[in-house]
């Protein structure tokens, strides 16, 4: 209590985006609405099920719920599934596994809407490419869902992804959100609860896991490390990463007094650097750059012009490219 008024913590972003829905009367032309939130939610989960980054009380999800008519449903869902497989295969997540969550024995709503949207939800699937378990049961009590789950590289399951179908919040029962339809009366949209990475904090660990530190060119903190040989050729240096800076590229110079091989070493193991820059005077004299590839046997060095290396990280970056 404060002020006399009641606060609440929130455990979800749904109720919040019904009440935006409802904050002026909508007309079918508006359909389908999309409203998206990275919003804070605190859950008290059992302390026995916490588990580092993976599991907490207090997490950020990339939330959206959609609001839409029954025809528009399967086309939402489609939609949601294509852009859920393109950001996953971005971070290296090809294997997906897609569970399908049906009716449970205690739900809200009236069967035949369970089986619309339950086909609804299935043809979406095949439209996108996807094929799914049945997961019998499983369901939220207010609707059928999909849940998107990814391995890491130790082989485990982890649910980050997931589209919910929900036509019982919206109805006049609970917090009646209406618009105009095309025969002038009012109707209750059905309402898509979606999330592509769910927990941020649980997709970050799973990230870190899977990559074990080592990230992409395009997901590294630092993209690249300069080092010059000794300080005779620290400006060189420091002109080398000025324009990788300038390129937009995450570079940073070592010009302390340990010695080359020492920062290298710290480079390598502590900041996992996907390339490392060794500059003396014959990359000096031919405005190039001896690269450094991280953990490569194949190519484990050579020498490149500046300009050329900057472009060859630049692509890198654009595609998302998962090696380096």
């Amino acid at each position: 209590e404060s002020e006399k008024r009641m606060f609440a913590i929130k455990p979800m972003n749904c109720p919040g985006a019904i009440e935006i829905f409802k904050n002026r009367q909508r007309s079918y032309k508006d359909l389908p609405l999309r409203l998206a939130e990275f919003g804070h939610d605190v859950r008290n989960e059992p302390s026995g099920t916490l588990h580092g980054v993976m599991r907490i009380r207090g997490f950020v999800q990339d939330d959206a719920h959609i609001f839409c008519t029954e025809d528009q449903l399967g086309s939402e869902v489609a939609k949601f599934c294509k852009l859920l497989k393109k950001v996953y295969h971005d971070f290296g997540f090809d294997k997906l596994v897609v569970k399908f969550s049906t009716m449970p024995e205690d739900h809200v709503g009236d069967l035949a809407t369970w089986e619309r949207a339950e086909k609804q939800l299935s043809d979406a699937c095949h439209e996108a490419g996807l094929e799914y378990e049945i997961q019998p049961g499983e369901g939220a009590f207010y609707g059928p869902k999909l849940e998107f789950k990814l391995y890491d590289c130790l082989g485990r399951e982890w649910q980050c992804g997931t589209i919910q179908v929900d036509y019982q919040l919206p109805s006049a029962e609970r917090l009646d959100a209406t618009y105009i339809g095309a025969d002038n009366q009012k109707h209750h949209p059905v309402m898509l609860h979606r999330a592509v990475l769910g927990s941020f904090e649980r997709f970050l660990g799973i990230l870190i896991e899977n990559f074990a530190g080592a990230f992409p060119t395009w997901l590294a903190f630092e993209q690249v490390a300069v080092v010059p040989v000794s300080n005779e050729f620290d400006d060189y240096a420091k002109k080398v990463n000025d324009v990788l800076v300038a390129a937009d590229i995450r570079s940073n110079v070592y010009l302390s007094e340990e010695n080359m091989k020492a920062k290298i070493k710290d480079i390598s193991q502590s900041h996992r650097t996907p390339y490392i820059l060794v500059v003396g005077q014959k990359e000096k004299d031919e405005e190039s750059v001896c690269v450094r590839y991280r953990f490569s046997s194949k190519k484990p060095q050579e020498t490149m012009k500046l300009a050329d290396f900057v472009k060859y990280v630049q692509d890198k970056v654009e595609t998302h490219f998962i090696g380096i």
